[in-house]
């Protein structure tokens, strides 16, 4: 199991799919090659993982690191949702569309990535995966331009927030 981990106060909250090979060695989210370039993509935002809070909708590897079935994100959701509810982020960033498809059905991340979207009383602000730009080097300064738009959106979230509390 990689339940997660971060600021128990975190303002973002990441959530990526399912654990991957180096995460489940370790028990921690995100700390491979994706897990690399994640931190550089928090340092163009401004922010260090210590500053959020990290985990998947899946907390176990599925066999052959194949995408989840519908059962195992049912199974997991419950972890998911109290987490949520516990550290109560402002900004939820779903990060690559099996993430995305669970916070907001339907929506394409290749459309709704780096953007506030609003999603069942969530704020959310999608991320492409850093494995994709792992693969493909043209998305790696979509990403970055991604985290360098986060700090101005969690100021209009706070904004926001504070004008309508």
């Amino acid at each position: 199991m990689v339940p997660g981990e971060g600021s128990p106060s975190a303002d973002v909250m990441l959530v990526g799919e399912a654990p991957g090979a180096s995460e489940d060695k370790q028990g921690r989210p995100f700390v491979g090659r994706a897990g690399k370039l994640l931190d550089q993509l928090l340092e163009a935002a401004g922010l260090v993982r210590d500053d959020v809070y990290i985990t998947n909708v899946v907390k176990a590897r599925p066999p052959g690191n194949r995408d989840p079935k519908a059962p195992e994100v049912a199974h997991h959701l419950p972890w998911l949702e109290q987490q949520l509810a516990l550290i109560r982020p402002r900004v939820v960033i779903p990060v690559g569309r099996h993430a995305l498809a669970h916070f907001a059905p339907g929506r394409k991340i290749t459309e709704v990535h780096g953007e506030l979207v609003v999603e069942r009383e969530r704020q959310l602000v999608p991320w492409l995966h850093p494995a994709a730009a792992l693969r493909n080097r043209d998305l790696r300064e979509t990403l970055l331009q991604d985290a360098r738009a986060l700090p101005g959106i969690l100021e209009s979230v706070r904004e926001g927030l504070s004008a309508s509390g």
